[in-house]
């Protein structure tokens, strides 16, 4: 497969992320999508560590670090300031795991996308507060090991993209690092419009996740194709459009058991063959109410 990915680098080699981070490859192609006009605002996570110490950074864009719950507001008032600059070309980006935006910074987030204020959201979602010692968020699937689950999480994972679509925003859509071509065609189409845009980033975690780091685009990739993960987009909150790249000739998307995907990561190993099979259910379930939402 020929990739479209944009030659230039916005990311500095030496960054500080572990081996197979989803996250730092996650930032590579949003930047290389949105280019040197970018500003990004980082409230705490994994990022802020990769991105190194003061008075170093890994990123050739500038990068403005905050606290922990409010991306949102932080990302609103740069906007409004670049604006009173004349500076209306630059892009801001609000750059959050999900800790950041699920739970954490949801109240700066929400606040901002009711005012649809003028900037890009990313949430890297590795599915749990990775940083501070794998602790389970609300984004955490269910079934999961954290350390703060030990047993497994018995909660299922927070529909982030239904909240941020009930503020009726512009432009909201999910990505995953295993598919760069539909990531950067994401970013480069929210670059166009005004308004609060959010952009949901599949990015898998080794440490986390209890899997091979040679192994996390293969496991991005299962996410897709067991349907975990769906990709698609929403404009205007009401026109949804899925991105599934794999189906066959008659249209139909080809899928596989979510085993393959689950049983790869050691997060999962409390899961027994009565858990896998009502996880598959809800998979599908959740699967005919996104096509239900195509298709209106």
């Amino acid at each position: 497969m020929k990739f479209k990915i944009p030659d230039k680098e916005y990311l500095y080699s030496g960054h500080l992320a572990c081996p197979g981070c989803g996250a730092a490859l996650a930032m590579r192609y949003a930047l290389k999508a949105l280019g040197k006009k970018t500003m990004i605002i980082m409230p705490a996570c994994c990022w802020s560590i990769i991105d190194g110490p003061f008075p170093y950074s890994s990123t050739k864009v500038p990068l403005f670090h905050t606290a922990f719950e409010t991306g949102g507001s932080v990302a609103s008032g740069v906007r409004a300031a670049l604006d009173i600059l004349g500076k209306k070309n630059i892009h801001v980006m609000a750059w959050a795991g999900d800790g950041g935006t699920f739970d954490i910074g949801l109240q700066a987030l929400s606040g901002a996308a009711e005012r649809n204020e003028d900037f890009i959201y990313t949430c890297y979602d590795n599915e749990a507060y990775m940083n501070t010692g794998i602790q389970r968020s609300s984004a955490t699937p269910w079934g999961a090991w954290t350390t703060t689950t030990p047993a497994s999480k018995d909660q299922p994972k927070k529909d982030i993209m239904a909240i941020m679509t009930a503020h009726k925003i512009p432009y909201a859509a999910t990505a995953s690092v295993a598919y760069p071509d539909d990531l950067i065609a994401k970013y480069k189409k929210a670059a166009k419009i005004k308004g609060t845009r959010f952009i949901h980033i599949f990015a898998p975690c080794p440490p986390g996740w209890k899997s091979l780091p040679e192994e996390s685009i293969k496991l991005a990739r299962l996410a897709v194709t067991t349907r975990i993960f769906p990709l698609y987009e929403v404009v205007n909150s009401v026109k949804y459009t899925l991105n599934h790249p794999v189906a066959d000739k008659n249209g139909l998307f080809k899928t596989v058991p979510i085993k393959e995907y689950i049983r790869q990561q050691g997060r999962f190993n409390n899961l027994n063959e009565k858990k896998l099979k009502i996880m598959q259910i809800n998979v599908e379930q959740s699967w005919k109410m996104l096509l239900n939402k195509v298709n209106q």
